[in-house]
């Protein structure tokens, strides 16, 4: 952290007798999680004003894409939101299948809902895990990576892979679901339910925990619209916005559950959004092994998927609802074998924006839940 000292306007009465100056915390600080780096003019301990910096990576997805032909950028969105590969995937696959024409077949497309699902309840665990442990409870670490890590062995099993699965695929899904998979995932949606009651009895009512987060990184409904926020962290300030109803894609239409909000618009308000979204993607998922049940075997990409891959020349924009918000891609084709085009919106960059809306005025310590809140993933905040 490098301290700085900053002019100050001493006829403003919040300043007086004091000196302001400017707090680096991070990059590559323990809260920041990754490359942000957030500039705080601080007064004492209160934060003033937070800028965030983004771009540290360089990855320039955007520029490769177009010396790629369109099914080998599937691995490279695998790394954008690394925690929710899934749904990188599906957002890119989905967005070429449309420029295409191309129709899923059903058991495909019910794989799909499966695996987005799970990808969810893996990321809202990490999330609390992370977010607990910024505020100092170490306890919650353990629980949700011993819980998370069974599903990561179920995504082991559908791919070999533990973080970057490259599972779903231009057409469809990488492979068939299976009886040994069905198996195994019937028994930890069983458990899941338990071991998500365990997070809750530890912090839901830990007098500590609700004094760090009530009340703190305040964010009203129309503050959150105006700054684009989208996600658990614009459901946790009313507003019941999710692609996955207001904009049906896949075969969520067929699917019973509810969207979830919280009235509270502040820290715990997003805490108590995504322990309600496990829950139902618990439900979710046990709706999805049931149709799949119901679909013949092996139809598990399109059957009419051509070899080499030229979507007409045009444009699309499609949005999907990944753990974090809206992720919309945005792909150009001018009918060659590559794209000629491809840009990511991702929502942990576009919530980002809101940083220092929703920490101005709150103390240093608490600015690092209000951070924790948000739930970012550097990957894809890399421009």
């Amino acid at each position: 952290m490098v301290f700085e000292q900053s002019h100050i306007d001493h006829d403003r009465p919040d300043t007086v007798g004091t000196d302001e100056f400017w707090l680096n915390m991070g990059p590559q600080h323990p809260s920041t999680h990754g490359v942000l780096r957030v500039l705080l003019r601080m007064n004492g301990e209160i934060v003033k004003e937070a800028k965030p910096y983004f771009g540290y990576l360089h990855r320039c997805f955007s520029k490769k894409a177009e010396s790629l032909k369109y099914p080998q950028v599937v691995p490279y969105t695998d790394r954008w939101d690394y925690l929710g590969a899934m749904a990188n995937n599906m957002s890119y696959c989905n967005a070429v299948e449309t420029l295409m024409g191309l129709e899923i077949p059903r058991r495909a497309d019910l794989i799909r809902v499966l695996t987005l699902e799970l990808q969810r309840i893996a990321s809202h665990q990490f999330w609390i895990a992370s977010f607990a442990n910024d505020i100092g409870s170490t306890t919650m670490l353990m629980y949700t990576m011993r819980d998370r890590e069974k599903i990561v062995d179920l995504f082991e099993m559908m791919c070999g892979a533990r973080l970057t699965y490259h599972f779903i695929r231009i057409g469809g899904v990488m492979r068939d679901w299976d009886e040994r998979m069905d198996e195994y995932c019937r028994k930890i949606m069983a458990e899941m339910p338990k071991f998500i009651n365990e997070y809750e009895d530890l912090l839901s009512g830990n007098e500590i925990f609700r004094m760090r987060v009530e009340g703190i990184g305040y964010m009203t409904a129309e503050d959150a619209i105006n700054y684009g926020a989208t996600g658990p962290y614009l459901r946790g300030s009313r507003i019941p916005y999710d692609l996955r109803k207001v904009q049906p894609y896949s075969l969520y239409p067929e699917f019973d559950f509810d969207v979830h909000t919280s009235e509270r618009c502040d820290c715990l308000g997003r805490y108590e959004v995504r322990i309600n979204e496990m829950y139902e993607s618990i439900n979710l998922v046990n709706q999805a092994l049931e149709k799949i049940k119901d679909t013949p075997p092996g139809d598990h990409i399109a059957p009419d998927l051509p070899r080499i891959i030229k979507p007409p020349p045009g444009e699309v924009y499609v949005a999907t609802e990944s753990p974090r918000g809206e992720l919309g891609v945005y792909i150009v084709s001018d009918g060659g074998q590559t794209p000629y085009r491809v840009q990511c919106r991702a929502p942990s960059y576009v919530n980002l924006t809101s940083l220092n809306h929703a920490a101005k005025e709150q103390m240093i310590a608490d600015f690092v839940a209000v951070l924790g809140s948000v739930d970012i993933v550097l990957g894809e905040v890399d421009r």
